[in-house]
């Protein structure tokens, strides 16, 4: 059975790690969760005694502490803790590297970060920290794409959901995926769509394919949901018709199953997943086995 009982919100003070933060504190109210709040201060020089002597570099990265700290007050004063079990992690280093190794040694059950900021993944620059994070986590990833403001239209308040949209290719960690997303559709008492797009523009030809793929979706759906569950199937280039379909029925979530670790390798510019995260306005769960 799947539980959802610890949560790490990496945070580097962006907006998006703000909005990153609003959906962990959600999760983690709605999960009974212990949420994990880290800050990770990378090396601002060349760590060298040639250039700059080591207690210099010490009161720097003490000095970047004690800014984190009151930030996270600031933070936790806009949305209060008391309702949540939590714990503020600060450390020094690379920052995937630190997500990564806290997720590891904590067995969290989910990382929730922005998309952007400092090191995020921007439009056009890759290898960025959600990038490693994502080829790399050992567990599921929820990624926010954008702000709060700039995501209004597509989420009636940050951090909760009230429509999630399931997208599957059929491929072998689909089914964990469609687990997350019935859970969270349970949790949130949210509506639920699935969808499967059929690569492909002739959409005669395509009919039967289309047909075969929505008797699958129906038979992935459980007999007992909480809630009426929605298959769909398009026509056309998979990110194209997922965030066509999440606008259209209004998903504040979409998650996506994936395979392995190298599916994740959004160095691919042209991988469904990355385009999905990158031209959507809506968080995005990343889930394989």
């Amino acid at each position: 059975m799947l539980e959802i009982k610890r949560i790490v919100c990496p945070v580097d003070f962006s907006e998006f790690s703000a909005t990153a933060f609003e959906y962990a504190h959600s999760l983690a109210r709605h999960y009974n969760a212990k949420l994990f709040i880290q800050h990770v201060a990378e090396p601002f020089i060349s760590i060298s005694p040639r250039y700059v002597s080591q207690p210099v570099i010490d009161q720097v990265y003490a000095q970047q502490v004690a800014d984190a700290e009151e930030k996270i007050r600031e933070m936790t004063k806009r949305r209060s803790l008391n309702d949540v079990e939590h714990e503020v992690i600060l450390e020094r280093g690379a920052a995937a590297d630190s997500i990564l190794e806290l997720a590891a040694a904590e067995r969290m059950d989910l990382i929730a970060m922005g998309t952007h900021g400092k090191r995020g993944l921007d439009r056009l620059v890759l290898g960025s920290v959600t990038e490693r994070v994502l080829r790399k986590a050992p567990c599921p990833v929820l990624v926010v794409p954008r702000p709060a403001q700039e995501a209004a239209k597509a989420a009636a308040e940050p951090g909760e959901f009230h429509q999630i949209l399931y997208c599957t290719d059929f491929n072998e960690d689909s089914p964990r995926a469609l687990e997350y997303a019935l859970l969270l559709a349970c949790r949130y008492k949210a509506g639920l769509s699935l969808l499967h797009v059929v690569e492909g523009s002739n959409e005669k030809k395509l009919e039967p394919e289309k047909q075969a793929a929505l008797q699958q979706l129906q038979a992935a759906i459980p007999l007992q949901t909480c809630g009426p569950v929605e298959p769909a199937v398009r026509a056309g280039k998979p990110y194209e018709q997922i965030l066509a379909h999440a606008a259209e029925t209004g998903a504040d979530l979409i998650a996506l199953g994936v395979r392995g670790r190298s599916a994740v390798n959004l160095a691919l510019f042209g991988s469904t997943t990355h385009r999905v995260i990158q031209l959507g306005s809506r968080p995005v769960l990343v889930v394989r086995t």
